[in-house]
């Protein structure tokens, strides 16, 4: 082939892989990767608090995102620093989940979190998110860390200008929130930080209680959330742990008050609640495994004496009953939500931390070309 044509040929190929690359990036599943950073030492009980109960509200205003007409995976890790039980060593930090789908397990993981006086180096633990977790390669999925503290920003052996500068270099959004008074977080180099890494900071009272507010729909809705885990048949070998595992953060919901439980119910209603890698409705739906070729091992006990047809037939009849559950506690979230959007202004205008991560999550990710559907 002469060269003229052979550099013609070559054009026209560049030409339609360029033109593909905008409805291969249209089909793919776009990624929300969100990393929490808390600071564990003495004086953040309250920080612990609020991050534990209000995760599952979290969620749920993820839930309402969208990118090409997609609901994207959503991802969280979670990291706690400055505790004084954890070895300088390691940078008084610990990883507690990385990157994961597991909502129950970064619930569960919250729920054991415990204070102890220690040193708080937020260069370094920002320097462990970035180069130690599964960051996604594509520039279009919004990644962040959210790192939450008290003490100067400037502490630890590793600079935090250039952990932060590390992590925008890699797409990764770093924000800031001072658990104090706005201009001394100013002063302790918070901003500075998030500034550096295309970020915002922000400042909450870590000790602001979060008030409770019952609605009319609460009962129905925690009642529908536990009738829920009845849809759910644990397969493989960490299946039944995991599924005690649900139950137990159901407990821990409850334990702190009904509302936390209704959050909960209603996460566990939405596409981000997935849990396909133990339970056979999600791992059928998401074509993770096909029950028809499934190990007699691998196999739910309820599934085993069954034949294979009646098999099909009964993750079915689970997955339309999940369904109509769900269906149900959105209706009923939706007449609650005007209830207590309408209560709440009377009560306070102190931002928690539940606040702040949504308002920055809908500002930042929106710029990615994530929308945010009214509920």
């Amino acid at each position: 082939m002469k060269k003229g044509k052979t550099f013609f040929v070559l054009i026209v190929v560049l030409v339609i892989f360029l033109g593909l690359l905008p409805a291969r990036e249209k089909s793919r599943q776009s990624v929300i990767q969100m990393v929490i950073l808390l600071d564990t030492s003495g004086s953040m009980e309250g920080l612990i608090e609020q991050a534990k109960t209000q995760l599952w509200k979290i969620v749920n205003e993820m839930a309402l995102a969208k990118k090409n007409g997609k609901v994207p995976r959503l991802l969280v890790g979670l990291y706690e620093y400055g505790k004084s039980t954890i070895p300088a060593s390691e940078g008084y930090l610990r990883m507690l989940v990385p990157l994961s789908e597991d909502l129950d397990r970064i619930s569960e993981e919250l729920f054991k979190l415990k204070t102890n006086g220690g040193q708080e180096y937020c260069g370094i633990v920002i320097r462990a998110a970035t180069r130690g977790l599964q960051w996604s390669q594509n520039n279009s999925d919004y990644k962040v860390v959210f790192i939450a503290g008290n003490e100067p920003f400037t502490q630890g052996d590793v600079d935090y200008k250039t952990a932060c500068r590390s992590a925008i270099e890699k797409g990764i959004v770093v924000n800031t929130i001072f658990c104090g008074n706005y201009e001394q977080g100013i002063r302790t180099f918070w901003k500075d930080g998030a500034d550096l890494a295309d970020g915002k900071y922000m400042n909450i009272d870590q000790n602001q209680k979060i008030v409770h507010i019952s609605a009319p729909q609460d009962k129905a809705i925690v009642k529908l959330g536990q009738e829920l885990n009845q849809t759910y048949i644990a397969y493989g070998k960490a299946g039944k742990g995991k599924k005690e595992r649900q139950k137990r953060q159901d407990k821990n919901a409850l334990s702190v008050n009904e509302e936390v439980m209704v959050q909960r119910s209603v996460a566990k209603s939405s596409p981000q609640y997935s849990n396909a890698t133990w339970d056979m409705v999600d791992a059928v739906k998401e074509g993770k495994v096909k029950i028809e070729d499934m190990k007699e091992e691998d196999l739910p006990e309820e599934l085993k004496k069954m034949n294979k047809r009646e098999r099909v037939e009964y993750v079915n009849k689970l997955k339309k009953k999940r369904e109509d559950i769900q269906t149900k506690i959105n209706k009923l979230n939706r007449e609650r939500e005007k209830y207590v959007t309408q209560k709440r202004k009377e009560i306070s205008d102190e931002l928690t931390l539940d606040e702040v991560l949504v308002k920055v999550i809908k500002e930042q990710a929106s710029k990615k070309n994530y929308k945010f559907e009214k509920k």
